[in-house]
């Protein structure tokens, strides 16, 4: 498990836009927020990114890089960008189960029309340095944080230059 003020592993995954994202490479001012959803076959994940979808310009305005990975295939990843209301959405795929364990994330084997095994949801704040900032680690689609929760905790951290917590 990462904790916070650690740094976390380095991740790269190619975006259907035909580009590599690295996250060692990222320089955003403040933070790098990388969301972590289950697939194409999962119905709230398909909500959640289409509410981020619209807070896409809120997050740059804070100076916060966004990415949004899971371990669906470039064809199940390519689906889902054009299927879903994500069209600025930086979307990665075949985001490994091996590492995602690295990430501390939670793995299910597959029921009904799931994929075989797939990565639960997680959403991870990381600063420049790569050093975590918080985390938030799922077991099943639900329960996940609302991202205008976490724009207003992205902004009240810059302003008071609050401390990552939970590191002990």
């Amino acid at each position: 498990m990462i904790k916070p003020r650690q740094q976390t592993p380095d991740l790269t995954v190619n975006l259907v836009n035909g580009t590599e994202w690295t996250l060692s490479k990222q320089q955003p001012e403040n933070f790098t927020l990388v969301i972590v959803y289950r697939g194409l076959h999962c119905p709230v994940c398909k909500k959640y990114l289409e509410t981020l979808q619209p807070k896409l310009s809120e997050f740059k305005d804070l100076g916060v890089n966004v990415v949004a990975v899971s371990s669906d295939t470039k064809a199940t990843a390519e689906q889902t960008y054009k299927e879903w209301d994500i069209d600025d959405v930086p979307l990665g795929y075949e985001f490994s189960i091996e590492e995602a364990r690295e990430w501390g994330l939670f793995i299910s084997k597959g029921i009904k029309d799931e994929p075989d095994t797939f990565i639960e949801p997680g959403l991870f704040v990381i600063k420049p340095n790569q050093e975590l900032y918080c985390a938030s680690l799922q077991t099943m689609p639900f329960a996940r944080p609302e991202l205008d929760d976490i724009i207003k905790a992205i902004k009240f951290v810059l302003d008071k230059d609050y401390p990552a917590r939970g590191e002990a």
